[in-house]
This record gives structure tokens, sequence and C-alpha cells, in this order.
């Protein structure tokens, strides 16, 4: 057995959750034994803070980025959606896992009879009723479905916010599925929400093993875990944010599949009160993956993204009601 590999994640169970699948799989792959090594990040400490007032998801990356530049740690994992469109100099994705189901999911009280569809959920969530999400992606297009709810901040990791729901905070939550289903927790899920009504935030569901551009060692040592499928869905879906110069915090959303050899990338761009959506579509080749991302892009750009992406940067602060 060859030295150890140091493991930088962050410290909530789904994160740990996701460090140790990536831990076993170098270990089963190679025989190279893995130490998680948790790091806490700016996103972890301002817990309750609106994300948009502190930084955006890259401070859950920032701090681990940091490591890895420093050598502290060897690799680290990520949920892609969480990582920045251009990764800091001198780093690089190593790999991606196969993508987890990248819908987001209703969930609600325990307490209460089974919602298992939308339809039961807006007959539900009657006039006054609540639902708690920090993404102002899901807030922009949930608006049509659910007029006359309000959208309440909710933050924390993903059992914080399971309880809170619990507690009465909130009468309904919206969550990647992909975390509850690694969790193996699956049966909190009320019912998906189809992507023609939400779609996912770019990179939704998928695991990123990011390394040191130059480290060419662990660069072959973790090749063995890439998903080829993950790989190109992800790298399209990464293109449409990098080529709107949009962060995590913006109501992008991106959803790319194979099929047939054939990729296929839808992408919105959103005013905050989801009264403007833009929409594009393309299929190419998974081989050239960031080209169909940039195509998608040019094409939401020709309908006006830019400027809306510009009004959603004046207005954010004052929009009655969408937590940022």
């Amino acid at each position: 057995m060859t030295s150890l590999l140091r493991l930088g994640t962050r410290g909530s169970p789904l994160a740990l959750r996701q460090a140790n699948i990536v831990a076993t799989l170098v270990q089963e792959r190679t025989a190279v034994a893995c130490e998680v090594v948790v790091i806490k990040t700016s996103g972890d400490r301002l817990a309750e803070a609106r994300l948009s007032d502190v930084g955006g998801k890259q401070l859950f990356v920032k701090e681990i980025e940091d490591a890895l530049l420093n050598n502290r740690v060897d690799l680290a994992v990520h949920s892609s959606k969480d990582m920045p469109a251009i990764l800091p100099d001198g780093l690089d994705l190593g790999a991606v896992l196969p993508r987890e189901d990248p819908h987001d999911a209703l969930i609600f009280p325990t307490s209460q009879p089974p919602i298992t569809s939308i339809k039961a959920a807006v007959a539900q969530l009657e006039n006054g009723a609540s639902i708690g999400t920090s993404s102002v992606r899901r807030i922009a297009q949930l608006r049509k479905v659910f007029p006359t709810v309000r959208f309440k901040l909710i933050r924390g990791n993903l059992e914080t916010r399971l309880q809170k729901l619990e507690n009465g905070n909130c009468d309904a939550l919206v969550l990647a599925a992909a975390g509850l289903l690694r969790l193996g927790i699956s049966k909190r899920i009320s019912c998906l929400i189809p992507t023609k009504i939400c779609m996912p935030a770019p990179g939704q569901g998928i695991i990123a093993v990011e390394i040191r551009a130059k480290d060419n060692r662990v660069r072959d040592l973790v090749a063995c875990l890439n998903d080829s499928e993950a790989s190109a869905v992800l790298t399209a879906e990464r293109a449409i944010v990098r080529g709107l110069g949009g962060g995590c915090q913006m109501p992008i959303g991106a959803h790319a599949s194979l099929k047939e050899h054939v990729l296929h990338l839808d992408a919105i761009v959103l005013s905050l009160d989801g009264s403007r959506c833009i929409h594009a579509m393309a299929d190419g080749d998974p081989n050239n993956a960031d080209a169909l991302g940039v195509k998608v892009t040019d094409q939401l750009l020709a309908e006006g993204a830019a400027e809306v992406l510009a009004e959603v940067e004046r207005n954010r602060s004052s929009v009655k009601g969408v937590p940022q």
C-alpha cells in the first residue's frame, strides 16, 4: 500500500457521506488508504446568513480549496453545484462520480398525511402557507406553481432544515433529492418536482473530486473514479454558468442528459419573481460537451439573459419576500 491520501471535506452529515463514498472507492480501486479531513468553511460558520449577502455558495468550498492549494489535503470532495464555474488557479477537476437523481423535491412534515404529487401539494399549500428554501432559482420557478405561498429563508445543513420543518418553521421544504437519497432517507421525499416545473441547479446531484492541477500522482489515482456520462453533463451545465457569469445564487437552471450517444442540454434564466423566463436547448456530441454549453449560452444571451441577470443583481435586495 502506498502513502495515505488526505481528503478534505465539510463536516455536515451529507458532506461526510459523500467524502466517505469517494474514500471507499479510492481504497477499493487503488489500494490507497484515505484519511477524511474535516474543514469548517465560512458557509458553515455563517449558517443563518443570506448566502448572497456573504459571498454565495463558494463559501462552502473556499477554505477547502485553500487547504488543497496549501498541501494540507491531497484532494477535496464537493457537491459540484457549490463549486465556482471557474476554478482557482492551480486546481482542477480530477473526477466526477455517477449522477444521483438531479430533481428538486418537496418535503412535508411527517405529522401530516402523505403528499405524493405536485397537484396534491398545490392543494395543500393554500394562501399564506410557507415553503422553506434559500434558493432564488427555486423560488423564481415555483412562484408559477405556488402563486399564493410565502417563501421563507431556511438555511443550515439538511438535517437542520428537516428539523426546522418538523418544528413548524415552514409548511414544506424544497431540497435536492440527491442529498436525501445519499443519506438513505428517501422516505422523507413527498414528491419529486419535474424539471419542466423546476429545472435543477447546474451540477445538482454530482459529486466532484478536486485536485491540484500539477499533482499527476493524485490525478492518476482518482481517474478510475470518473464517470464519463456525469463528466459530460457537468461540463455542459458548468459552461452555462461560466458563459453567463452567474454565481450559485443566481436564478439559473441547467439540466443535461445523455441518450443514445446524444447529449441534450436545457437551460433557463429567470427574473427573481419568475415573470420573465428565457429558455434555450440544443443537442450535441458528449465528447464536445463544453461546445454544447457555449451554444446554449449564446442562445440565452441572444434572447436577453444578460439583461435579466443584470436586473436580478440590481433588484435582489429590494424584492419583498425573496430569501437571498
